[in-house]
């Protein structure tokens, strides 16, 4: 783990927010001129803190208005089955977050789709990639909070 100072904090949520500052505005708010900005950027880039910048897209406007929570359940706890099943189901474009759970889910898919016919289809292609225990399904009614940015300040 890095240690952040302040400037490195301040620089990290303005670029949660905003990653498309140019290095002189955010060196103007985090109170730094452009190249001494541009180099705490470039060390928390080569250090991995930032991963990489991109653009959020809305959903809905996209035609993709479905959340779905898929919870899965196998009786298959191998490596090789791990790295298959894992392969597979991140190459699957719907998925937008895969985790590995503990308790009794033993893993968490954020599905995005276009509608109930959209998942269908990719819940056969789900079933159809490996042997699963069992598949919950969870819809969506409303995003109440979403954010991509972390709670550095505490």
């Amino acid at each position: 783990m890095m240690q952040l100072d302040r400037l490195d904090i301040a620089i990290l949520e303005a670029l949660q927010h905003d990653a498309s500052l140019s290095a002189a505005d955010l060196g103007a708010c985090v109170g730094l001129s452009a190249t001494p900005c541009w180099k705490r950027v470039k060390r928390l880039e080569d250090a991995g803190v930032i991963e990489r910048r991109v653009a959020l897209v809305n959903p809905a406007r996209v035609g993709l208005p479905v959340t779905v929570f898929v919870s899965i359940r196998t009786t298959r706890h191998d490596e090789k089955w791990l790295r298959q099943f894992a392969a597979t189901v991140s190459a699957m474009p719907e998925v937008t977050e895969f985790h590995r759970m503990s308790g009794d889910v033993y893993y968490l898919h954020r599905v995005v789709t276009s509608d109930i016919a959209g998942y269908d289809r990719f819940y056969k292609r789900l079933i159809r990639s490996a042997d699963l225990a069992g598949v919950s399904s969870a819809f969506s009614m409303e995003s109440i909070k979403y954010t991509t940015a972390l709670p550095l300040a505490g």
